[in-house]
């Protein structure tokens, strides 16, 4: 196929990581990328992430590639934004990014297409949107023509958090003074948007004097992480510099099984794949790289620090979250899921607020959370994964309390969906419903339970839940027996294609 900047343009979603360095808001079984993090919006990262795209030419439909745990979140996600993704690929195993990325090139052209591949962080934030597709556009004729993009972002101070890029030329990048500005996040410049520079050499995080170095030189910028290139020129160097990768890739594609709008790569094959990111495997060696310098008013939202940082900040310097009430109280981020939290006479403090878990913490020691996690891991505690809130295709459901032989748990079944048919061994469950109409099938007889009505399930009944209405169906389950684990069932049907009986209803 001849260069042409007019080929689709397919985003190319990195859905992976769980963000642990946003415990206890993110965690393994919902990461930040799934939240609504930036400033006042509503919509998630993910969301944002793919709607910042909104009038880029030959914008293709995007593909996801996310955790198999996840794949839910993902498809709920871009259905409430109305996007029909042109693919979720489920990685049963995380491999990094350049697997993830050959994967994706082999899928999109595996119908004798070839596009060009937008690859982007899903747990990014960008302040300028428009200001970020300018400059997605200035890439596109070099990577058209072949090039393989990266997106530099221009640094606005000595980060020793992040890789650099030195680029070839020596052209002064745009301008990216402004006050206020914080090395968590970078502003929008005001300077022209270059051309693709060829790339000298990618750095790893240096020490605080070198970065100083790069910043006082002009001719540096962080690692994004985000890249643009034809599928054809990035497999081309794949198959060259990780020809590993792409045979593992291949074989895990070409053994893959389809799962309602999901496509599962195989295990085994994929689990064999080198674990390696697509800047060492590729962009280190190649003599296609391009950087693109981008001032957008980034971040990667990496700290609870970076996010007072690029919050909305009163006349104080608070950033405030969900039920919150400052007085006399000062550089703050002070956050609330549920809880009334109240700041009094306190100053450049992180407070987080979720079902489960308080976090108080000082601005400047944010970063060490993810510790914190590693030791709640290590103790085996569960607030080190998971909320009380698990969502689930049908809808979700939150742990209220426990006991020895009993729990409680508060499901919310969404409109038209149904949970498997199934039965457990080992409890008996007692279910109140609350809000709606539910048709309960048990044991073959089906009934309808509407507000303020309750049903049991016997010990061993074959069972299932569906709601049949418009609105949602709120009940309260009552679960009592010797053992209460969530891997007590078993299937018989299930709508979702779940097979998996580690896994709950």
């Amino acid at each position: 196929m001849a260069p042409s900047s007019s080929a689709p343009l397919v985003p190319v979603i990195l859905c992976g990581g769980t963000g642990t360095r946003l415990w206890p808001l993110s965690r393994a079984s919902y990461p930040k990328q799934y939240w609504a993090l930036a400033g006042d919006a509503e919509e998630t990262l993910l969301q944002q992430t793919q709607q910042r795209l909104a009038g880029l030419p030959g914008l293709a439909a995007p593909l996801l590639i996310c955790n198999e745990d996840h794949r839910f979140i993902v498809a709920e996600q871009m259905r409430q934004i109305g996007v029909e993704p042109a693919a979720i690929l489920l990685e049963p195993v995380a491999r990094n990014t350049a697997p993830a990325v050959a994967v994706a090139a082999l899928q999109a052209t595996s119908r004798g297409e070839d596009p060009l591949l937008l690859v982007l962080a899903a747990d990014h934030v960008i302040r300028d949107p428009v200001r970020f597709r300018a400059t997605v556009l200035a890439g596109l004729p070099a990577a058209a023509a072949g090039q393989l993009v990266t997106f530099g972002i221009v640094p606005s101070a000595p980060e020793t958090g992040y890789g650099y890029i030195e680029s070839e030329v020596q052209e002064p990048m745009p301008s990216n003074a402004t006050a206020g500005t914080s090395s968590a996040t970078q502003a929008s410049g005001a300077g022209a948007i270059l051309a693709p520079l060829p790339i000298r050499r990618f750095v790893e995080k240096p020490d605080r004097a070198t970065a100083e170095q790069f910043l006082a030189s002009g001719h540096f910028t962080w690692n994004s992480g985000m890249f643009l290139f034809r599928a054809s020129s990035i497999l081309a160097e794949l198959d060259r510099l990780a020809p590993e990768v792409v045979s593992a890739c291949r074989a895990a594609l070409e053994h893959d099984s389809s799962d309602l709008e999901f496509l599962r790569l195989e295990r085994e094959a994929f689990a064999g794949c080198p674990n390696v990111a697509i800047d060492v495997a590729v962009m280190e060696k190649t003599k296609l790289g391009a950087v693109l310098p981008l001032a957008a008013g980034w971040s990667d939202v990496g700290s609870w620090s970076a996010l007072w940082e690029t919050g909305d900040q009163d006349e104080a310097g608070n950033v405030l979250r969900g039920r919150v009430i400052s007085q006399d109280s000062r550089n703050c981020y002070l956050r609330s899921e549920h809880r009334l939290v109240v700041g009094l006479g306190v100053d450049d403090l992180v407070v987080v607020e979720t079902d489960d878990v308080v976090l108080v913490a000082h601005r400047d020691r944010a970063q060490e959370v993810k510790a914190v996690v590693g030791l709640l891991e290590r103790a085996g505690a569960p607030e080190s994964k998971a909320h009380r809130r698990i969502y689930r295709p049908w809808g979700h459901y939150d742990g209220v309390t426990e006991g020895e032989r009993w729990q409680v748990k508060k499901i919310q079944v969404k409109p038209g969906a149904s949970l498997s048919l199934q039965m457990h061994h080992h409890r008996a469950e007692h279910w109140v419903v609350v809000q709606g109409t539910a048709m309960v099938e048990k044991n073959g007889v089906e009934e309808l339970v509407g507000e303020n009505q309750s049903t049991y399930i016997p010990l061993g009944a074959k069972h299932r839940l569906t709601n049949p209405g418009k609105i949602p169906v709120e009940l309260i389950e009552v679960q009592s027996g010797p053992y209460l684990g969530e891997d007590d069932i078993v299937r018989f049907e299930d709508r979702y294609g779940r097979s998996d009986l580690r896994v709950v209803s």
